[in-house]
């Protein structure tokens, strides 16, 4: 199950072997600032726990619909929502008199996630619209809802012209797990997620009919599983994840809504989905690794002076990778014979 990964991580650190050397950068340098730095600090492991918290959750979300054959592309759009739902209530209550103001926050954020998929799910159910572009599209608009509330409305009139909001209240703030971190329990919600994924694709019968929809359609069909039904709950679940990990980002190290919110959680997480095999356990294990990518990427920048786009090609790479090594390992590749005339 994990050969792939492993054999996709490996070619994709000798292709940036020679990538960063054809740059004219130190390339052993330039990957152990990328792979190892963020493991030298306790604070830069707690800075890749928290960019894993949205990443597996997200991608515990998608996974479910992608073993489906349910492709949702805008989890982005999504996560957006969900922090817009959820800023919504100190935006209104910037006093942070509402009462029970976190769990709201993170109860608004699920709904406006999971109601922004389920426009897909009944454009897919009800006209056969594919949810792939459906869904990009919505992330398209998700932003610009964004871009229209940060400059308008919920601007901060004491925020200096900049497109933000007034800064959240203490009692609308994730509590930190560790201290002198930014880690919050937003964490703990990515690995109860794990779990009930789990829990549910192996050891549940609505799992066992997501996974007959996605490997035999047909059986599935004959078996009288529901196709709207399966495109309804994997579109909803994936919805649901991004929507409260858009409300744990704002509630967390943002602590505001915010433009840099669009940070391409909803994109990254489908890397994170397909090289964890779309199994619970081995996202878990992408996630991390994305994460360290991540925070490496940001060290190796400054210390080796790797662009920016140069991580972006690496976190490319290791799909491209996977996809290829799945491909060779679980089919075999034949190649047509000229039959004599």
């Amino acid at each position: 199950m994990f050969t792939a990964p492993v054999l996709a991580l490996v070619l994709t650190c000798l292709a940036s072997l020679i990538l960063f050397a054809a740059l004219g950068k130190d390339a052993g340098a330039a990957l152990h600032a990328l792979l190892l730095k963020p493991f030298l600090s306790w604070y830069s492991f707690s800075e890749v726990l928290l960019k894993m918290a949205p990443l597996l959750l997200i991608a515990q979300g998608l996974a479910i619909g992608f073993r489906a054959n349910v492709f949702n592309i805008g989890a982005e759009g999504q996560f957006i929502v969900g922090a817009l739902c959820a800023s919504a209530l100190p935006v209104y209550y910037p006093d942070g008199d509402f009462p029970m103001m976190l769990p709201a926050m993170i109860a608004f954020g699920a709904l406006g996630g999971t109601v922004y998929a389920l426009i897909a799910a009944a454009l897919r159910t009800r006209f056969g619209a594919s949810e792939i572009l459906v869904t990009l599209m919505l992330a398209l608009i998700a932003v610009q809802i964004l871009n229209y509330l940060l400059l308008g409305p919920w601007k901060d009139p004491r925020g200096f012209n900049f497109p933000q909001t007034v800064m959240f209240p203490d009692n609308a703030m994730l509590p930190i797990l560790f201290d002198g971190t930014r880690t919050n329990i937003s964490l703990l919600f990515a690995l109860l997620a794990s779990v009930f994924a789990y829990l549910m694709m192996q050891h549940h019968f609505r799992g066992y009919q997501l996974r007959t929809a996605g490997l035999a359609p047909r059986a599935a069909l004959y078996a009288g599983f529901s196709a709207p039904r399966m495109v309804w709950l994997g579109l909803g679940l994936g919805g649901l994840a991004a929507g409260i990990a858009g409300a744990s980002e704002v509630a967390g190290p943002l602590g505001q809504l915010q433009r840099s919110v669009t940070s391409g959680y909803g994109y990254a997480a489908i890397i994170v989905a397909y090289v964890g095999g779309l199994n619970p356990l081995g996202i878990i294990a992408s996630s991390f690794l994305i994460s360290v990518i991540y925070i490496g990427g940001d060290s190796a920048t400054v210390s080796a002076g790797l662009p920016v786009a140069a991580v972006e090609v690496f976190q490319g790479l290791l799909l491209f990778f996977y996809l290829l090594t799945f491909t060779l390992i679980r089919f075999r590749i034949e190649f047509d014979r000229k039959v004599p005339a």
